[in-house]
């Protein structure tokens, strides 16, 4: 593998963890219901997500999913599942007689559930495993050091990612004391609840993600 290949996966890696999507979601409703603690731990169980999507696409495992739709189709449905649960009972909690004059000191979101969300969210979305499964062979060697190799590339994009989402937990605690005022904070975090309920719908009916 040359060092061109390299930087071209670099640059590519880069450009897909940018692009604001599922992840920097989560983190922004993270920071928002349990501060920038609740989010860089968020952030790290995302990572630790993409870890094991990255193992499994070494060892081949994810070619399951784009040679298999049921197995594609029951990963798909579960992390819908998941994130359409996520924000509903945000939504249901932010609306059950919660008035916008109350105050709302205490966080929402502890570390632990943070981890988890991040962890459970990343770990159910089929597309990361077709991400990794489609784009590492156009950067591998034919030859023994392909495993090696791969290894390397799921550490470069892993460790983008985590810088990037630190990136967003800083801003968005910058942006969160802005928004500390109850009421503002409190229809920011139904904003959220809501791309998350619009994420989980997308996922469950766009059954051509395969590619």
């Amino acid at each position: 593998m040359s060092t061109t290949a390299l930087l071209a996966f670099t640059v590519a890696a880069v450009l897909l963890t940018i692009t604001p999507g599922l992840d920097t979601m989560m983190l922004l409703r993270m920071v928002l219901g349990g501060g920038r603690k609740a989010g860089l731990v968020g952030g790290f169980g995302t990572t630790l997500g993409c870890l094991v999507w990255g193992a499994a696409s070494i060892v081949g495992l994810t070619a399951l999913l784009v040679a298999s739709k049921f197995a594609y189709d029951v990963v798909r449905y579960a992390g819908a599942a998941y994130l359409l649960w996520l924000g509903g009972s945000a939504l249901w909690k932010s609306w059950r007689g919660v008035r916008d004059d109350q105050p709302t000191d205490a966080p929402s979101i502890t570390p632990v559930q943070a981890l988890r969300v991040g962890f459970v969210t990343n770990l159910l979305n089929p597309k990361i495993g077709v991400f990794y499964l489609s784009l590492l062979p156009q950067f591998l060697p034919s030859d023994q050091a392909s495993a090696g190799w791969g290894a390397l590339l799921v550490g470069v994009h892993v460790t983008v990612g985590q810088v990037w989402q630190i990136v967003v937990v800083w801003l968005a605690g910058r942006a969160a004391v802005v928004l500390a005022k109850p009421a503002v904070r409190r229809w920011t975090e139904r904003l959220t609840a809501s791309v998350l309920v619009g994420f989980g719908l997308k996922m469950a009916f766009d059954s051509g993600a395969r590619g």
